[in-house]
């Protein structure tokens, strides 16, 4: 039987969530599957991967086939890199301890990698969150200036016409007399 290790979609519309499974080549998208041996979401940044390392390795070393975006995933998760270690000890090209701690630098680096993205979309979150604030408090500045203006119109204008009035009544009062 031809396995193919795929992805099967899940979620709603507009917003996919993926299971990485082992089924047989001729079985539907959606169908019936082998064995889970992850999930892929998307949806976040970074996009989320749990896998079960060792399930896939496995199923990698004894032929099936992963199709793009499951080979992309598995390369993402070092599945790939440890094969390919794996076949180079196998071929004697190196000792397993080699391979090991040829992983674990590539391992790292591909860690580092990760956090280094997490922290800059932290950062460029705060620095928008930052930019965002201060320009909503230089229109609050721009509110309360405009306020205070026409506060100081209204009094200057009710200022006036009661100066306005005891000169009008002054008349009054000579004219009467």
């Amino acid at each position: 039987m031809a396995t193919k290790i795929r992805l099967a979609r899940h979620g709603r519309k507009g917003r996919p969530f993926y299971h990485v499974v082992v089924a047989d080549s001729r079985a539907p998208r959606d169908g019936k599957y082998i064995e889970r041996i992850g999930s892929y979401n998307p949806n976040t940044n970074p996009a989320t991967i749990e896998l079960d390392f060792e399930k896939a390795l496995n199923w990698i070393q004894v032929g099936a086939q992963p199709t793009d975006t499951a080979r992309a995933i598995l390369s993402n998760e070092g599945v790939m890199m440890k094969k390919h270690l794996l076949d180079g000890v196998r071929k004697g090209a190196f000792d397993e301890a080699e391979a090991e701690k040829r992983y674990e630098k590539w391992s790292a680096e591909k860690t580092a990698r990760i956090e280094a993205k997490i922290d800059g979309l932290n950062k460029a979150k705060e620095a928008d969150k930052a930019q965002r604030l201060e320009a909503e408090s230089k229109i609050n500045e721009a509110r309360k200036e405009a306020i205070a203006k026409r506060i100081a119109d209204a009094n200057a204008e009710a200022e006036a016409a009661n100066a306005e009035e005891p000169a009008a009544e002054a008349e009054n009062n000579e004219t009467e007399a």
